[in-house]
């Protein structure tokens, strides 16, 4: 079964198209097309850059007023021109989306209905950035497709239905919870991904781990996972509590921002571009919310992004401990996205500060970076994983069972 994977992000788009018989094993296979899009490079310009499995690649810019101006030219290139891999649009018998916010309604992976639509659209406030993109991303595949190709959403807080209720309330009033104010976590399907991936390299149940899963990216989260079931989890009710990210700020004291209301004047509007753009790495060092160039700023001697670096792994470090209090233990640590997996300074950082439990990487198959692969030391108690996170796979194989179920 041909299935079309949409995984829309902040300031990219990724594209999948993969040929799923639901037989698979926990790693990912290639899939037969794939395509980027980045329109945040260049203000008023999207960037493409599609392959294929066959060796085919291509690259172009094209003016875009809007985001999503860019996917009917990325469509037609999977039937047209050198990255064709089908012959007709038809071909593509389904299309799964990633849905970042599903709130209380959705805690499983479901065919896009209206109902469904009408409830993805409810909780767009929720997570304004990214569920009215991965709308208009769903009407855009409906007039693309046609109407009869039935789409899937695959929810990123679904994994983290789980929760328990100590881990979910916010101790704030009670009727919060009537107002569907809780915590809910995201990158659900990385986490799920990474989890089952782990257990299949290690030759373990994945029922029978304690594991902390990190996806370190532009957004970042972690996982405590516990008989394959996530327990807690460090973002909340959006995708910007938790840990220090890229361009946004993570946990603070809630009581600046009445501070920055009350005597700075600021609308929330401009709160939400200073929390969610203008944090994290970028409002520390100054430099970038991209982790490379953090890091290269910090070998020209760059103060600021040394700190930015520093109070990074202290807030990643910190709330690693505060997993593994809900875990009572820990047999299995997971980095994973971009800066999990490529980061060799920030892993070393992390290893050091929990090596009083006796964890300890080997210096050097950490600095290669090695995916889906254990770092750890023979005699670690607590074996080190270094993960691809491949969500558009998961979001293919959750997209064929509800599609089959």
């Amino acid at each position: 079964m041909k299935i079309l994977v949409l995984n829309g992000g902040s300031s990219s788009f990724k594209s999948s198209l993969y040929d799923v018989s639901g037989n698979e094993g926990a790693a990912a296979p290639r899939a037969i097309w794939e395509a980027r899009v980045d329109w945040e490079r260049h203000p008023g310009h999207a960037d493409l850059r599609v392959v294929t499995a066959g060796g085919a690649r291509t690259e172009r810019s094209i003016p875009v007023h809007a985001p999503l101006d860019s996917l009917d030219p990325l469509m037609e290139m999977l039937w047209t021109g050198e990255t064709a891999v089908i012959q007709e649009r038809h071909e593509i018998e389904a299309a799964g989306h990633r849905v970042v916010h599903g709130g209380r309604a959705f805690r499983d992976s479901t065919r896009i209905t209206p109902e469904v639509r009408a409830g993805i659209a409810q909780m767009a406030s929720f997570a304004p950035e990214h569920n009215r993109l991965e709308l208009e991303a769903i009407d855009c595949m409906e007039r693309i497709l046609g109407p009869h190709t039935p789409q899937v959403a695959v929810f990123d807080t679904a994994f983290h239905a789980s929760l328990p209720p100590p881990a979910y309330v916010y101790p704030g009033p009670y009727n919060w919870l009537d107002q569907g104010i809780r915590r809910y976590g995201f990158h659900g399907i990385s986490h799920q991904y990474t989890s089952r991936r782990a257990a299949d390299i290690l030759g373990r149940e994945l029922a029978s781990l304690r594991m902390i899963t990190c996806h370190l990216g532009n957004g970042c989260s972690l996982a405590a996972i516990r008989n394959g079931k996530s327990i807690d989890t460090t973002m909340g009710f959006t995708p910007l509590e938790g840990l220090m990210m890229g361009s946004r700020s993570g946990t603070i004291d809630p009581g600046i921002v009445i501070h920055l209301v009350r005597h700075k004047g600021l609308k929330a509007e401009e709160l939400d571009r200073l929390l969610n753009k203008e944090s994290g790495l970028k409002g520390v060092s100054g430099v970038s919310a991209d982790m490379r160039e953090i890091l290269a700023a910090i070998a020209r001697g760059e103060a600021r992004a040394q700190l930015a670096f520093d109070v990074y792994a202290h807030r990643l470090t910190a709330e690693i401990g505060a997993m593994l209090a809900s875990l009572g233990g820990l047999d299995v640590l997971v980095f994973t996205a971009g800066i999990g997996e490529n980061c060799p300074p920030l892993r070393a950082r992390v290893a050091d500060t929990f090596a009083f439990l006796g964890l300890e990487i080997d210096a050097a198959r950490n600095e290669q970076s090695p995916a889906d692969q254990d770092i750890a030391t023979p005699n670690s108690p607590i074996r080190v994983l270094v993960v691809r996170t491949q969500e558009e796979w998961e979001i293919a194989k959750e997209s064929y069972r509800v599609t089959h179920g």
